[in-house]
């Protein structure tokens, strides 16, 4: 295991990945080990460098960041990408999270509250800045009673255990976390996790836990 979680920013001002570095260089245990001005060479940096967590901006020339996060994902379906923007808009949260992110923080916060959420994501957890988080429950809040009730339309039904891990992955709770919770080996609920994501057809835990959301398992 790694001494440090390592991290690659990618914005197109060079002013705010210079901040975040000199932020995130105060953390024994964080290092900014690559940069990138844009989507494409987003891709480029995590390809060459496999960082533990990506911070990522929203707007850039090129390819912005949800399009970034989505070919990251696609690829490396393990990766940890949070969404850092100035942008508190609606359209970018739902695409950033439809996208893949982990999570999706505004540039406001503090450095402290930044580097609690890079280890929360390495650690296999979730996150959504509060202000955030009301617009996601608030969509679901919209949504027609008969959209939460997809559960006849799963193919291979979750079982109570699975819907049991399925709350708990939706708090943001990391693998080792549900394992400590429900009394399992680690192992044992990696394997859940993934049985949870194929009969959901989604590709990442934050896709499940908007999906369990949808269909009614999550409160």
């Amino acid at each position: 295991m790694s001494e440090f979680i390592s991290v690659l920013l990618v914005d197109d001002q060079r002013l705010m990945r210079n901040g975040l570095s000199t932020l995130l260089e105060l953390e024994g245990d964080i290092k900014v080990i690559a940069e990138a001005e844009d989507g494409q060479a987003g891709l480029e940096a995590y390809e060459q460098h496999s960082p533990d967590v990506v911070l990522m901006d929203i707007r850039m020339p090129g390819m912005d960041g949800v399009e970034a996060t989505r070919r990251i994902l696609e690829r490396w379906p393990e990766a940890s990408v949070i969404i850092l923007t100035t942008f508190d808009d609606d359209a970018y949260i739902f695409e950033g999270l439809r996208a893949g992110a982990l999570g999706y923080l505004l540039k406001d916060i503090s450095g402290e509250e930044l580097a609690q959420a890079i280890r929360k994501v390495a650690a296999g957890g979730a996150l959504i800045e509060p202000s955030v988080a009301r617009k996601v429950i608030a969509e679901f809040a919209r949504l027609e009673p008969a959209a939460r009730q997809m559960n006849d339309g799963l193919m291979d039904p979750l079982s109570d255990r699975e819907i049991e891990i399925l709350k708990l992955l939706a708090q943001g709770k990391s693998n080792k976390r549900i394992a400590s919770h429900l009394h399992l080996a680690e192992g044992t609920v990696k394997n859940y996790v993934s049985q949870i994501l194929n009969k959901l057809g989604v590709t990442d835990r934050t896709q499940a836990a908007l999906r369990g959301k949808k269909l009614g398992f999550v409160d």
